[in-house]
């Protein structure tokens, strides 16, 4: 039959809308904020050989891993699925990510015969473990993150596995709240086999599955389209994460070497530093949902994301490295390290495309907990994930408050928060004079303080970028540190990037995230944005002339510009370079 591109547009919008219904489906019925209001999760479909053929508009970090999840489910249980059969796993070394994810498997079946899997990825409040949310950076292996659930059977013909239920229940601190997410997620799939099956019966399942392979093919050429419009060579990029969350004075170092040739490319990671003690080290899968994330981000294509974008990509990291772990190391922080590989990606892919990519945003996103009790002794548990800045770009402004590229995910409004836990948000406000200053600016540093009003809690928070700041590109500067300060008595103190602390009543956090790099040279920026920028309060009147030379008076807000000339001249003068270097 003759390739139809039409019909293959409208099928490949119907897959679309159905394993976005999948993610929708979720945040409507779900107990947990992560999942409602931070939307923490992902959805696919996966053809009855495991390739994945769709993914919902959800995490693009879970792009890598949903395909090596599905491989490790068909090594396990291969042809032997029945209709209303439901697998589940959430162990790192069985094809997860971290503990409190939970893959989610169900085969979608028409008739007798299997069309494929509807897949759901969901970060669920607790896992158990030593400490409440279950992904401390400062736990140093497995055992101490929470449940680890191998490829099991939720569900076998419909009927509940009631021991494993059981077994979550028991070893989570909020069985209720994790409960109601995993059956959020079991409604998810069963949307995905409805929607799946009314499109086979509109369009016949032999026809749609041809389909499948037009759509992976689709990919596969637009992907490598993408490496060839990259000038063949090999780019390198170091980068560098503050610490581990247990050697705190031991930064982690990520290494990347991109090889292109032709339409292939080839993502080293050799020289990342080996598998530290604390929780962020990162699974292969997640390593490789970063490297895909990055080349993607270079598309100028709407090709689905599927198994066919990764045919022309292949990811190489050493056994025992920080990327590729042996067990039993910790990896409930992972996601910290899945960003900083991207930026180090950017940074490699910068030196061959300049143009199309970004400088460096916040570093990722800021993820904390809070497991609180009133003076009744009642529990409650709180998780949110903090962001974010874009770095400037060739003419693209750096974008002020806006969820990582990578993440896709939101912050929680403040009524949220304080609804959700014994905690009030005292402040949640741009900083001004963060983004890196550069022709085009750096997005802003996010404030958030959080004041404890209950009895006790234990308060996990992880970031980074506080040490080594977010590189700008094409002679754009670095942003600003982040950072995290504690309310002691009246005396506010720091404390590190990555920990785990009780916190007493009317104590507070405030934290601060990284602001994002600059692109192109301050001084080229034109003043009429500069003082834009000053008039909405993102860059001090201070900050203008000592970042862009450009001078701007008050009352009313005003350029001058031969002030601004004298000094811009004065700045670019070889005597004033000369003193700078």
């Amino acid at each position: 039959m003759a390739h139809d591109p039409v019909r293959l547009e409208l099928v490949k919008n119907a897959i679309g809308s159905v394993v976005d219904e999948m993610v929708l489906t979720v945040i409507r019925i779900a107990y947990s904020s992560i999942m409602r209001d931070t939307m923490d999760l992902s959805s696919a479909f996966c053809d009855r050989q495991g390739r994945m053929i769709a993914q919902g508009l959800s995490v693009a970090l879970h792009l890598g891993s949903i395909p090596d999840a599905m491989d490790n489910v068909l090594a396990k249980y291969g042809d032997t699925l029945q209709p209303g059969d439901v697998v589940v796993l959430n162990d790192p070394y069985q094809g997860g990510m971290h503990l409190p994810d939970i893959f989610m498997f169900k085969p979608v079946f028409v008739g007798e015969r299997l069309l494929g899997y509807a897949v759901v990825v969901a970060h669920h409040n607790d896992m158990g473990g030593r400490v409440p949310g279950s992904s401390a950076a400062d736990s140093t292996e497995i055992y101490q993150e929470g449940l680890r659930i191998p490829i099991l059977k939720l569900y076998e013909r419909d009927q509940p596995n009631q021991t494993l239920l059981d077994m979550i229940a028991i070893n989570v601190r909020i069985p209720d709240v994790v409960l109601g997410d995993v059956q959020a997620q079991l409604a998810a799939c069963r949307i995905a086999e409805r929607g799946m099956g009314e499109l086979a019966a509109r369009f016949g399942v032999t026809e749609l599955e041809r389909h499948f392979e037009e759509l992976l093919d689709y990919s596969e050429r637009e992907a490598r389209r993408t490496v060839r419009s990259i000038p063949p060579g090999v780019y390198r990029f170091v980068d560098y994460l503050d610490d581990d969350g247990v050697n705190m004075d031991q930064p982690v170092r990520i290494a990347v070497a991109i090889h292109v040739e032709g339409d292939e490319i080839t993502v080293d990671l050799d020289g990342t530093s080996p598998q530290v003690r604390g929780a962020i080290n990162s699974t292969l899968s997640f390593a490789k949902s970063a490297v895909y994330f990055a080349i993607r981000s270079i598309m100028d294509s709407d090709a689905p994301n599927n198994s066919g974008f990764f045919r022309p990509i292949h990811v190489k990291a050493p056994l025992g490295s920080l990327v590729n772990p042996n067990p039993p190391a910790a990896v409930a922080a992972r996601g910290i390290s899945g960003f900083r590989l991207i930026d180090a990606m950017f940074g490699a892919l910068a030196q061959a495309i300049p143009e199309r990519v970004r400088a460096a945003g916040e570093g990722g996103t800021t993820s904390y907990s809070f497991g609180c009790f009133d003076s009744q002794g009642r529990f409650s548990l709180f998780r949110e994930a903090i962001m974010g800045a874009w770095g400037g770009g060739y003419r693209r402004e750096g974008i002020d408050g806006i969820a990582n590229g990578a993440a896709n995910i939101s912050n929680a409004p403040v009524e949220m928060v304080e609804n959700q836990a014994p905690i009030r948000v005292e402040h949640y406000e741009f900083v001004p004079d963060s983004g890196g200053p550069g022709e085009w600016r750096g997005g802003m540093s996010v404030s958030r303080q959080l004041r404890f009003l209950g009895e006790r809690a234990t308060l996990q928070l992880r970031a980074d970028r506080r040490r080594h700041r977010p590189y700008g590109l094409a002679g754009g500067r670095e942003g600003t540190s982040s950072n995290n300060l504690l309310d002691d008595g009246g005396t506010w103190r720091q404390l590190p990037t990555k920990f785990t602390r009780w916190l007493d009543k009317g104590q507070a956090i405030h934290h601060t995230t990284a602001g994002a790099g600059g692109y192109g040279d301050p001084l080229r920026r034109d003043p009429a944005l500069v003082l834009n920028d000053v008039r909405n309060g993102k860059v001090t009147p201070e900050g203008a002339q000592r970042d862009y030379g450009v001078v701007v008076l008050r009352a009313p807000w005003r350029l001058d510009a031969r002030a601004t000339a004298a000094l811009r001249a004065e700045r670019r003068s070889p005597a004033s370079m000369s003193t700078a270097a």
